[in-house]
């Protein structure tokens, strides 16, 4: 049943181009670190001569972070936007499942989509690395996997909140103000203290430990997702 949902979630999607911005985002990372390489190749090459990888790595997840905290925001205004500007929740709740679940099906959707652009970061990267002559050979993927992923999972408390935003309320902008917010705040948070969501995609403790951060992320984003739930089985959406 969740399958037909979030399928059905995807066919609202299909004419808004949602995967030319699940494209985007990490294209644009990418390109940016493409110019910022480029650009000052001799300077950064000599910085990180010892982990020429680790230097690329680490200038991409600077980027990455806001960019998901962005696209979170656009993928969930999307996601509960189309119902609400085509008045089409009477027909969604006409379906014979839960609100709950419908709800979740929005979730699911949202998270998915981001997952995919955070995909793309992985092969992006190793093909900027490989142009840029550092060679296949020493690539940690391991610590490319675990950058793009583990701030991914620490995130999802921003996503079940926007999602909850954007499905409960009807105006868009209140949502998508809230959510670029969130992203200047994001830009921030590595200097806030380790309590504050916005820190933990960072990956950044007083342990030194990025499963912590990982931990806090998944565990308070299932509280958001249900309390969202939660408002949304009690509320009237027109």
């Amino acid at each position: 049943m969740m399958l037909r949902i979030m399928s059905v979630e995807l066919l609202k999607l299909k004419r808004k181009l949602v995967w030319l911005l699940v494209l985007l985002g990490p294209f644009g990372v990418i390109a940016l670190q493409a110019v910022n390489f480029g650009l000052r190749y001799d300077y950064l090459t000599q910085i990180y001569a010892d982990d020429l990888w680790g230097g690329l790595i680490h200038n991409v997840s600077m980027l990455m972070l806001p960019t998901l905290f962005i696209g979170l925001t656009i993928l969930a205004s999307m996601t509960a936007g189309i119902d609400h500007q085509m008045n089409a929740w009477k027909q969604t709740m006409a379906l014979p499942v839960g609100k709950a679940r419908i709800f979740f099906g929005k979730f699911a959707v949202t998270a998915i989509l981001l997952l995919c652009s955070s995909t793309l970061i992985v092969p992006f990267t190793f093909a900027l690395g490989i142009l840029l002559g550092f060679g296949a050979e020493g690539m940690p993927i391991v610590d490319l996997m675990t950058t793009v992923y583990y701030p991914y999972l620490a995130i999802m408390p921003f996503v079940a909140l926007q999602v909850g935003l954007s499905v409960i309320i009807h105006n868009q902008a209140l949502p998508l103000t809230i959510g670029i917010i969130g992203m200047i705040a994001g830009m921030f948070a590595s200097q806030f203290p380790d309590w504050m969501p916005w820190k933990w995609p960072y990956l950044i403790n007083v342990w030194d430990v990025p499963l912590y951060s990982v931990g806090a992320g998944l565990t308070l984003g299932l509280i958001v997702l249900l309390l969202g739930m939660y408002q949304f089985v009690r509320k009237d959406v027109k």
